[in-house]
């Protein structure tokens, strides 16, 4: 009996691991079907989303009933980053039409998603769920917060198999991008994201260029050059 009973809890415990996995494929798989529709060259076509929203509304509702542990950590990193970027999308779509998330009051951190089996705000999303368990920076290139100034969304989902790689070249094209690092002759103007998030990038007794010049093509020399924050581009990153 006891062997029965062992044997009826095993295959429970796979077949309940085996859904997880599944929703969260699922998920993923959807969610990429999503971006390459309604997004091309960085941009977001919000005004097609807000005329067909069942699609997102439908991600919305798998990403909330999708458990991810931690310790698979490549799948809980892509999950967070996709439920991040798709939420920022509803939010705006739920306020549209907007010039600017910061049009609607608490967009960041009062509005709440059900996400993951919990409640939890955009912020919430980026500071507790990704950039308080992992020592990782290049999720700032990733995590698009719906404003030129952020770097470009792009048209896939980030998944498991590939986050790394993602993660890499968009953090290569933002720190390449010369709207995005303005390099003159003896000064560099970066995004404000380094002055919000500047504990992020010096660490170590590294700088903010010294990080910069990990990504960069032509390297930023000396690396005492002044630098300085222009204005974020909170203007909506619509198609």
């Amino acid at each position: 009996m006891k062997h029965f009973l062992f044997l009826i809890a095993t295959i429970l415990f796979f077949n309940i691991s085996s859904g997880f996995s599944q929703s969260t494929d699922t998920f993923l798989n959807d969610a990429d079907i999503f971006f390459k529709t309604y997004i091309s060259n960085g941009k977001v076509d919000y005004k097609s989303v807000e005329k067909n929203p069942e699609k997102l509304n439908r991600l919305l509702d798998q990403a909330a009933n999708i458990s991810v542990s931690i310790s698979e950590e490549k799948t809980y990193q892509a999950f967070w980053i996709n439920a991040y970027n798709l939420a920022v999308i509803k939010g705006i779509i739920d306020n549209y039409p907007i010039d600017s998330p910061l049009d609607k009051g608490g967009f960041f951190e009062s509005i709440k998603y059900n996400l993951g089996g919990t409640s939890l705000t955009l912020n919430d999303i980026e500071n507790k769920k990704l950039r308080a368990q992992f020592d990782e920076p290049r999720f700032h290139f990733v995590l698009v917060c719906g404003a030129k100034g952020c770097p470009p969304i792009i048209a896939e989902a980030y998944k498991p198999s590939t986050l790394e790689k993602q993660l890499q070249e968009q953090t290569v094209k933002a720190l390449n991008n010369p709207l995005f690092i303005k390099v003159s002759e003896n000064e560099v103007s970066i995004s404000e994201i380094f002055k919000w998030y500047k504990e992020d990038f010096e660490k170590n007794g590294q700088s903010e260029l010294d990080f910069i010049n990990q990504f960069r093509k032509e390297k930023i020399i000396p690396s005492n050059f002044k630098v300085s924050y222009y204005p974020y581009n909170w203007q909506l990153n619509q198609k």
